[in-house]
């Protein structure tokens, strides 16, 4: 190994990294001198070095979020925020981005979220393919063809772009269509160390959708945005089936609101609901996770017996490309999880451990609205925006995605 590298591992004490060069062919040797190269380290130690600190808690004053409901809009206030969005839509100033750099393991599917088929009353689809159904719809309504990018990950990169090739897009203009990749952090153990992979190699993990704004940049998508003229991008989950992500109502009120942020809320079924919630914090848009939200807070109703703080987030959010633009070079709080992961022991053996035994390390999207002073809330009914997709049996199943995306297009 070159100087450098090992001059690396022994500044951040990493050098048990050297022991595993003995199970390495020549070509394995290389491709991990280059990956020890392009880690920082520096970043790793101070992350690591916050999970041993005591969480800081800042004073916080919590406030409700003002919100507009779809539902109770007249007419004659629908028609006038389309009117605004569809000129921006049919103009080609709109995109759209899917976060799928997942694997469907927890349905027991093996590959990308997105290649799995959910039966659904209209035949077998992929949930790719559900999101290229309201693509096309869209760009029949609007007289255009939406440029789509997608979000993947290292993991899935590859096999998601062979997908597509294989089943040739879904008749979707390939042309229109991106593959970007988020960005990768490695997972550390108890002690601060990098762990191995099967592949021989430090064993990294998504570093979390708030990653997606360098990615954007990093792969030249924003460029490509800039060149275009894409003013405006909608950004969803692969796993929400009944996701509406060419809103041209949700896009007309963050016009004529005047914010650069928009996002879709669902009111909380009740306050134990397991959904994260938009609130005001200190005065700035936040998102509070369930468990985070004390229990008389998450209680509290006001004069028409709705919950204050029951806008729930669902991952659907509308961002003007200057903001796009404003956080490329942003780094957003990491939050640490500790979980369980496989690894490389050091004699070659691979170790599945019991209990958790890795830090891994994620930002969140939602935590740059803070940046801003507002944003706009425009909150939608569930039956119509929001099937998620996330376990094989029980809630949130493909049975209950499913019975939801049936229920609507039935």
């Amino acid at each position: 190994m070159k100087q450098e590298t090992l001059d690396i591992l022994k500044k951040y004490n990493q050098e048990h990294v050297l022991n595993y060069i003995n199970l390495c062919t020549e070509e394995e040797k290389e491709k991990l001198e280059e990956q020890i190269l392009k880690i920082d380290f520096e970043q790793l130690k101070n992350l690591y070095e916050e999970t041993k600190c005591q969480a800081y808690i800042e004073e916080r004053k919590i406030e409700s979020i003002s919100y507009t409901d779809k539902a109770k809009l007249s007419s004659e206030r629908k028609e006038k925020l389309e009117a605004v969005g569809k000129n921006i839509i049919s103009s080609g100033h709109y995109a759209v981005i899917t976060m799928a750099g997942g694997q469907g393991t927890r349905l027991g599917h093996k590959g990308p979220k997105g290649t799995y088929i959910l039966n659904t009353c209209k035949g077998p689809k992929y949930l790719f393919e559900i999101i290229v159904d309201t693509l096309k719809e869209a760009n029949q309504k609007y007289s255009v063809t939406i440029p789509w990018y997608i979000m993947t990950s290292k993991e899935n990169n590859d096999e998601t772009i062979k997908f597509f090739e294989e089943h040739n897009y879904f008749d979707y203009d390939k042309t229109k269509v991106k593959f970007f990749m988020q960005g990768e952090l490695p997972l550390i153990n108890t002690e601060g160390k990098v762990i191995f992979d099967k592949t021989k190699q430090i064993k990294e993990a998504a570093d979390g959708n708030g990653g997606i704004y360098e990615a954007i940049s990093k792969s030249g998508l924003l460029l490509e945005m800039q060149n275009n003229n894409i003013d405006w991008v909608f950004v969803s989950n692969i796993d929400n089936v009944l996701s509406n992500f060419v809103d041209a109502i949700l896009l007309g009120l963050t016009i004529e609101e005047n914010q650069k942020i928009g996002a879709k809320s669902v009111a909380k079924t009740n306050p134990e609901e397991k959904i994260g919630v938009f609130c005001k914090v200190n005065g700035r848009a936040k998102i509070i996770e369930y468990i985070d939200l004390p229990k008389e807070m998450a209680q509290e109703v006001d004069e028409n017996g709705e919950l204050v703080y029951g806008e729930g987030n669902f991952g659907n959010y509308l961002f003007s490309r200057t903001v796009l633009e404003d956080l490329s070079n942003v780094k957003l709080p990491y939050h640490a999880a500790f979980k369980k992961s496989e690894y490389l022991a050091e004699d070659g053996s691979y170790i599945e451990p019991e209990s958790p035994n890795v830090y891994k390390f994620e930002a969140f999207i939602f935590d740059a609205f803070a940046r801003y002073e507002d944003i706009t809330i425009l909150r939608v009914k569930r039956e119509d925006e929001f099937a998620p997709l996330k376990n094989k049996e029980g809630v949130d199943s493909a049975q209950t995605a499913a019975d939801l995306y049936n229920a609507k297009h039935k």
